[in-house]
């Protein structure tokens, strides 16, 4: 009958959903730093390096690629494959936005722990590092995304010729992109404030939360470009709801609308008003371009 098919259709979505949950692992961190740099070469964006992304495309293949993701990213001209391949190995406009607001903002990292939530170029975690965040964790869906861009960003801001804070308009004046190898020179303390994560957010959580390792509640959670999909808004909340400190704080950069996809700022701030467990406030509108907000998300029976 139609409506066995209609439940089977169902079963067999629900089935195929599950399915596509990619598990959760946490990545250790190489003891020769100079191996996670081997045949990286760095630009600059922001006074911050990053790993050249065409480089990786080239040679990023076999074991260091087991999710296949660069390929399929090259071959289908696509920067997104929900479930397999969700955006990490882009750095998308928003997370400057909220860069840029997090210098203006003067957001205090001094001691606080920091969760990069949807990592990829793990810039946003690298600024509260330099912040001298007590710890951040850094977590992006896919697992080469983590290997063969996050850490190295990370390893290579943690020289010390790139241990430099300072403002927005500092940053901004920075010198001509740099393209070239780079060495790990030292600076490991600051890796030891440092876990890398891949998988599925609601895995994540589990992990962290089932974790021998004792892990606080994260002060601070800063997640750029993640509310495309309004598919994945329910696993966001619960894991912003499981892992952010009762008087913590998130900051989320997005687009106001994602064509194509469906989701964006209104469509989110409607769900968390729908769960009634969090209270969002939208802190800066960028209008330049497509329209842009930073949005800052707290407990509503937080101090």
């Amino acid at each position: 009958s139609p409506k066995l098919a209609a439940a089977k259709h169902q079963d067999e979505a629900a089935s195929k959903k599950k399915l596509c949950v990619k598990a959760a692992k946490e990545h250790s961190i190489p003891k020769d730093l100079n191996k996670v740099l081997e045949n990286k070469v760095m630009e600059t964006v922001l006074d911050l390096s990053y790993v050249k992304l065409s480089v990786v495309e080239m040679t990023c293949s076999g074991d260091a690629d087991s999710e296949g993701i660069v390929s399929k990213s090259v071959s289908s001209h696509s920067d997104l494959i929900p479930g397999v391949y969700e955006g990490g190995l882009k750095i998308w406009e928003c997370t400057f936005d909220l860069m840029d607001y997090l210098s203006e903002a003067e957001i205090a990292f001094t001691n606080k722990t920091v969760l990069d939530l949807g990592c990829g170029a793990g810039l946003l975690g690298i600024v509260a590092l330099q912040g001298e965040a007590a710890g951040v964790h850094f977590q992006d869906y896919n697992s080469t995304v983590i290997d063969e861009i996050t850490l190295p960003n990370v390893v290579a801001n943690c020289t010390s010729e790139s241990r430099r804070t300072g403002s927005g308009k500092e940053r901004k004046a920075s010198k001509p992109p740099s393209k070239r190898p780079r060495k790990a020179e030292g600076s490991p303390d600051v890796l030891n404030r440092c876990r890398f994560f891949s998988g599925e957010w609601s895995q994540v959580s589990q992990l962290l939360l089932n974790s021998n390792k004792p892990c606080p509640k994260y002060d601070i959670i800063l997640t750029s470009e993640t509310i495309y999909n309004p598919d994945y808004y329910g696993a966001l909340h619960d894991t912003l709801a499981q892992l952010l400190d009762r008087n913590g704080r998130v900051y989320l950069a997005s687009k106001v609308h994602y064509f194509g996809v469906g989701g964006g700022v209104y469509l989110f701030e409607k769900f968390i008003e729908d769960k009634n467990v969090f209270r969002t406030s939208v802190v800066k509108t960028i209008d330049q371009g497509l329209q842009r907000c930073i949005m800052e998300i707290t407990f509503k029976n937080s101090c």
